[in-house]
C-alpha cells in the first residue's frame, strides 16, 4: 500500500526550502480538503491559502513558528464562528440543487439538523465545526506526503491577530489550525534525517472482539 509508504516519510518539517509548490498541486490538496468527511456534510469551515510572501511574514512576526514565513503555502482552516437558522436553510437549499431534488423531500432532514445544532450554544458549535476544520487538515497532511509535498500543522499561533488581518470576524469566522506547505530543507531542518518514531502497533492498537 503506497499510502503507508508516503506516510513513513512525512514529517512535521521545520525548515523549508525556496522551492514553490505548484499550482497544480496545491489544487489536488485544496480538493482533497473540500471532499474529507463532514459531520452531516455540512462544511462548517473555511479555507484560506496565502501564497503572498509579505502576508505571511505578516503574519508569522512574531511567532515561534517559523514555518508560517518560509512555508511555500500557507493554509488557515477557519471555523463557524455560530450556526443559525438561514446557515442550516442555505445548505438544504443548496444539497437540493445539487442532487436536483425539491427542497420539500428534505424537510425532515432540515428539522434534524435544526434540532441538534440550534439547542446547542454557539461555543458548543464552533468546537464541533473546528473539529471538522481538523478532519479536513488530516486528509491535507496525507493529499501532501501523496505528493511528496512537504507539511507543518501547527497550532500555537495568534488566532486574534490572523483574524484580524484576515478580516475572519466579518466573514462570521475564526482561525483554528494552520498548515505550511512546501519542499523540506533538508541541509538545515534536523528533523529531516531522523527516524520517524511511533508507538508499536500492538501498544497502539488493542483488538476487541
Amino acid at each position: 500500500m503506497k499510502l503507508i509508504d508516503d506516510l513513513k516519510w512525512r514529517y512535521a518539517t521545520k525548515k523549508y526550502s525556496n522551492k514553490k509548490v505548484a499550482n497544480d498541486d496545491l489544487e489536488k490538496i485544496v480538493e482533497a480538503i473540500n471532499l474529507s468527511a463532514s459531520s452531516i456534510g455540512m462544511q462548517t469551515y473555511r479555507l484560506f491559502v496565502i501564497e503572498d510572501q509579505a502576508l505571511k511574514k505578516e503574519l508569522g512576526e512574531g511567532s515561534f513558528n517559523s514555518q508560517i514565513a518560509e512555508c511555500s503555502h500557507l493554509l488557515i482552516f477557519a471555523a463557524f464562528d455560530s450556526i443559525n437558522g438561514e446557515t442550516i436553510d442555505n445548505y438544504i437549499e443548496f444539497v437540493a440543487k445539487e442532487r436536483e431534488t425539491p427542497v420539500e423531500e428534505l424537510t425532515n432532514f432540515k428539522n434534524t439538523i435544526r434540532d441538534y445544532l440550534l439547542a446547542r450554544t454557539d461555543d458548543e458549535n464552533f468546537i464541533w465545526s473546528a473539529k471538522q476544520a481538523y478532519i479536513g487538515l488530516g486528509t491535507a497532511l496525507i493529499a501532501a506526503a501523496a505528493l511528496k509535498i512537504d507539511a507543518t500543522p501547527m497550532e500555537g499561533f495568534d488566532a486574534e491577530k490572523f483574524d484580524k488581518i484576515l478580516r475572519l470576524k466579518e466573514k462570521k469566522l475564526k482561525s483554528v489550525v494552520l498548515l505550511a506547505l512546501g519542499y523540506r530543507d533538508e541541509e538545515n531542518d534536523y528533523l529531516a534525517k531522523l527516524k520517524k518514531v511511533r508507538i508499536p502497533i500492538q501498544e497502539f492498537c488493542t483488538k476487541v472482539g
